[in-house]
């Protein structure tokens, strides 16, 4: 059974939540937590003749319970209540960065990451524009000195950048990076291959190489994330727009990205 059979099938259920405001504050309510009846009515504005009704609704459906004068998700509940909010905050993400999203190619991203794009949605996008016209880069760079370590995602080098890396790497900050085989190649010719040569023996950095290309870049840290991708048709790198945040969820969705990226290819060493 595919999604839209799954959808048809549950239709009136589905329908029942989304159409009705009460429901769906209540369940994203409770999602954050049990609450008493006038606590309900402070959130959502209702009277408790408008709620009890929907309150019993959710009982009935084994949602929601009550233990004394509060309110409870059940097991189900959570998961029905954690889909919703999922939902809205993937909504909300895709629609406050929207022409960002429309304008870059988002295959780059894997999929289970994608699915988890909500997680981005207390971030910025950052421009070049007028006299700032290194501001992407140089957010970056910032990130980088800040950072009590580093975990990035490379698909475009550049000498500022790798001076900034061998700076904290020399400095003892714990640094893995992942750069595609094009991005190796040019690592091997100068100045690279001498700033390498001087990081050989430090044992807080890892380089290593992916043996297929790769359409995203990020830099994640303990403390920010950047994430920049190609432009719409996956050819041009765009190093004048990036999504920045420093907000945990942004992080560790950022994480993600990268033991995603580093446990599903082959990677060897860069000697």
């Amino acid at each position: 059974m595919n999604h839209f059979e799954i959808y048809k099938k549950m239709d009136d259920d589905v329908q029942a939540i989304y159409r009705s405001r009460l429901l769906t504050e209540i369940l994203l309510s409770l999602n954050e937590g049990s609450k008493k009846l006038p606590q309900l009515r402070e959130i959502t504005g209702s009277t408790s003749q408008a709620l009890i009704p929907k309150l019993r609704e959710l009982e009935a459906d084994r949602l929601i319970e009550t233990k004394g004068r509060e309110y409870f998700l059940t097991s189900a509940g959570k998961i029905v209540a954690s889909g919703i909010a999922d939902s809205f905050v993937t909504f909300w993400t895709i629609n406050k960065f929207k022409h960002f999203w429309i304008r870059h190619y988002l295959e780059g991203i894997p999929s289970p990451l994608l699915k988890e794009i909500g997680c981005l949605y207390e971030s910025e996008v950052l421009k070049d524009r007028g006299m700032k016209i290194l501001n992407v880069y140089n957010n970056q760079l910032k990130m980088l000195k800040e950072a009590d370590h580093i975990y990035g995602i490379s698909p475009a080098v550049t000498e500022g950048y790798a001076d900034s890396i061998s700076e904290r790497v020399k400095e003892g900050i714990p640094i893995e990076l992942i750069v595609p085989l094009h991005v190796a190649g040019e690592l091997k010719l100068s100045p690279y291959v001498e700033k390498l040569a001087a990081l050989k023996n430090h044992e807080n950095f890892k380089l290593m190489v992916m043996d297929e290309d790769i359409k995203v870049g990020l830099i994640v840290t303990d403390k920010h994330l950047s994430l920049s991708l190609y432009k719409k048709e996956g050819i041009e790198y765009d190093i004048s727009t990036g999504l920045f945040s420093s907000d945990s969820k942004a992080i560790e969705w950022g994480e993600r990205l990268f033991w995603y990226c580093k446990g599903k290819a082959d990677f060897t060493k860069f000697q």
